[in-house]
Formats: structure tokens, C-alpha cells, sequence
């Protein structure tokens, strides 16, 4: 497993590539075939574990605004895993935190540390922006994204934002600061 000590994430670091090990992250247009492809094969992955209601798939176009962020994972340079945080503003209810969103790794390239590096890289680009909080929705049907997620210091909380009570999904919460 790759040396999360040896990650090198710079002031500005969405200009240089993240590299850890025989890997490395970095930003990729959502609407980038390759980006796509890796999507494409997540929401398959969902529509065959939950029902449609239960599905909280964001668009390619969603993801293109500029309160989102989209990273993926390349290895031998082939994009190989996904993920995004989408920027929530503060509001009566909630103050200001990111969604990490669409995180996934292809299943030949799981159990290398990459989904745990994409998260770390998410995280990253949030604390960059001043962002103290992430939040995010997984089912109850993979329990490798819940060993990831408690894993990384994630907490279950109730359900947040635009989501309602689900017993298919679980709700994750993580402070910063």
C-alpha cells in the first residue's frame, strides 16, 4: 500500500499532479471520455444495488460547475478511479461543507490504496478552499466504501441537505478543524 506520508500537495495543488507510489491523481474534465467511462461503470454498479429513488447519481454536467471538483486516479496512465467534492454554501440549517461525490475504483485496481488516496486528495482540495467539513451519502450495500469511509475518521449522521430518511443509504460527516 502506497506511503500517504510521501503525498505532496502544494498551495496551489490543482496544478501539479498528486503522485503517490505507482499512481497518481489528478483533475480530469467529468466530461472527459475517460471520466465518463468511469462514471458510467459507478452508476451501473448502483442501478444493479439500489432502486431508482435510492440513487443519488450527480449528472457529468452537475459536476462541470465551479463549485465542484473532479479528481481521478491514473495508473500506468490509464484512469483507472474517480471521484468529485461539490462546494455547499452555508445556509440556516448547515453551515458550509463539500459533498464528496462519484468515488470509485474499477474493480481490478481495488485493494491498492487508490480509493483511500482519492478520498485523502478530495479532503485536500476542500481544507484548500477553507472548507472544514465533508459530507456524503453511501448504500448499505457496499460495505467496502463503509470500511473506507469509517476508516478515514468518517462519522454516520442523519440525514443532511436535500436528502431524506433512506434505509438504503447511510449518512457520513468528517470535521477538520
Amino acid at each position: 500500500m502506497p506511503d500517504a506520508s510521501r503525498r505532496r500537495v502544494t498551495e496551489d495543488w490543482m496544478q501539479d499532479a498528486l503522485e503517490i507510489g505507482d499512481f497518481e491523481i489528478r483533475p480530469l474534465a467529468p466530461s472527459d471520455p475517460r471520466a465518463r467511462r468511469l462514471i458510467g461503470m459507478l452508476d451501473r454498479l448502483q442501478l444493479s444495488l439500489y432502486p431508482p429513488e435510492s440513487n443519488h447519481l450527480d449528472s457529468v454536467e452537475l459536476m462541470e460547475h465551479d463549485d465542484a471538483t473532479f479528481l481521478a486516479v491514473f495508473v500506468a496512465g490509464e484512469a483507472v478511479g474517480c471521484g468529485a467534492v461539490k462546494h455547499m454554501p452555508p445556509s440556516c440549517a448547515s453551515p458550509e461543507y463539500g459533498e464528496i461525490k462519484r468515488l470509485y475504483v474499477s474493480p481490478e485496481f481495488r485493494g491498492r490504496g487508490l480509493g483511500g488516496a482519492l478520498l485523502d486528495a478530495l479532503e485536500s482540495s476542500l481544507i484548500s478552499h477553507g472548507i472544514v467539513i465533508a459530507r456524503l451519502e453511501t448504500g448499505i450495500r457496499q460495505p467496502d466504501a463503509l470500511a473506507l469511509y469509517e476508516g478515514h475518521g468518517y462519522v454516520r449522521i442523519p440525514p443532511f441537505g436535500e436528502y431524506g430518511e433512506d434505509p438504503l443509504s447511510v449518512f457520513y460527516e468528517k470535521r477538520f478543524a
